[in-house]
């Protein structure tokens, strides 16, 4: 199996900001996690709060002077405690992080799960890059989540593929990976049943890849059930058949999405030619991120130099952690300024960086409508009366 790539840094770093004297700056470099980098033409009060968000603060801010030498730090150890620093060092190190979140879920008894993070050092999205690129790179890290996994507990994983095509070029490419590992099976969405004119274009389509035979069909199959079903690198159109798949073989049974960028196939649902926005209400609704990592470049205009500011940051939860937006350091590292025990909005956690940079327009002003404007969220943030559950935002 290919060996698991570095991970200097999950999204280009920030350029240095050194605004000429005698002017304000704000360093984005070395941002601190106290209030105070609020810079002179900041209007962020710190008494101000958010219902029910919590400001990540350093030792320093928790306790008094005279208790920081008598007091011990905080235990780490904790896992329902946020990390005030995320830095991997390579992919084996966040492989391990998300088997670790997931192993905790399924001990809680979560059934519908979700794991998200860059499967490249790069700040493309699969979208935007080679696309066998980045089926391959969610392939091979599933199988390592997988292999993980079994370290902490038992499981027979299956891992389910858009269609036999890709099932078949995945099991060609990746045989001696799926050799190694104990109780794999694999499978496809072609599974599901479907109605006569589906089945046609099937044929058709795998008439034309030329590929009439596969060699390893029944090489990996199991009388025993599965334990955990894993589904990689599926379309927005392919959500719907997934809800199939699972109402028909994994009821009851665990069922993991991993890498398929949901907040990127969320925004076609209702569109023309895919399926409706009730798929999300009523479907995806129920899958609990356990391991998410969503990373964001942002910049904003400011009235003296450099004019413009260029910052990263990113969503992260770590089950069974709260919810955390983090700002990136110069180091490549991600740093807390914000948690929560509920999902940050898209809007929330950009108003969050620029709270703790000191960007933060006053709040209730005309300048601070004309930045954000009449919609600061998406309708599936926005709509939680439709939800059949809010496990995707706990």
């Amino acid at each position: 199996m290919p060996s698991l790539m570095a991970l200097p840094s999950l999204s280009p770093s920030p350029p240095s900001l050194h605004p000429p004297p005698p002017h304000p700056t704000v360093s984005l470099l070395r941002p601190p996690l106290s209030l105070s980098c609020v810079s002179a033409y900041s209007r962020f009060s710190p008494k101000r709060r958010t219902r029910g968000r919590a400001r990540c603060a350093n030792s320093r801010e928790r306790a008094p002077p005279a208790a920081m030498t008598s007091s011990p730090p905080p235990s780490s150890s904790d896992p329902k405690r946020g990390v005030a620093l995320y830095k991997p060092k390579s992919y084996e190190v966040l492989v391990a992080d998300a088997a670790n979140s997931l192993a905790f879920a399924l001990e809680d008894g979560k059934t519908r799960l979700e794991i998200d993070f860059p499967p490249l050092p790069s700040d493309m999205s699969s979208f935007k890059g080679s696309s066998d690129d980045f089926i391959e790179a969610n392939i091979q890290l599933a199988l390592a989540v997988i292999r993980k996994l079994q370290e902490k507990r038992e499981t027979r994983a299956c891992i389910v593929f858009p269609d036999k095509p890709e099932k078949r070029r995945a099991t060609e490419r990746f045989k001696t990976a799926l050799d190694l590992i104990d109780g794999i099976t694999v499978a496809s969405l072609d599974d599901v049943p479907s109605g006569p004119v589906t089945t046609f274009f099937k044929s058709v389509r795998n008439t034309l890849d030329f590929d009439f035979e596969d060699e390893n069909e029944g090489r990996w199959k199991s009388d025993v059930p599965p334990t955990l079903y894993m589904f990689l690198n599926c379309s927005t159109r392919e959500l719907s058949v997934i809800e199939k798949y699972v109402g028909q073989f994994a009821k009851s049974t665990p069922s993991l999405l991993f890498n398929l960028e949901l907040e990127t196939l969320r925004a076609d649902l209702g569109l023309l030619g895919f399926p409706s926005k009730d798929l999300h209400y009523r479907f995806l609704s129920q899958f609990t991120p356990v391991f998410f990592i969503r990373t964001r470049d942002y910049s904003k205009t400011v009235a003296v130099a450099p004019y413009i500011i260029n910052f990263s940051g990113a969503l992260f939860r770590q089950y069974p952690g709260p919810w955390q937006v983090m700002l990136k350091q110069a180091d490549g590292s991600y740093a807390c300024v914000a948690e929560s025990a509920t999902r940050f909005t898209l809007g929330e956690t950009k108003d969050e960086l620029l709270r703790v940079l000191g960007l933060q327009e006053e709040q209730g002003s005309s300048l601070e409508f004309l930045r954000r404007g009449y919609k600061t969220a998406t309708w599936w943030e926005e709509d939680i009366e439709s939800e059949v559950s809010s496990a995707w935002r706990s």
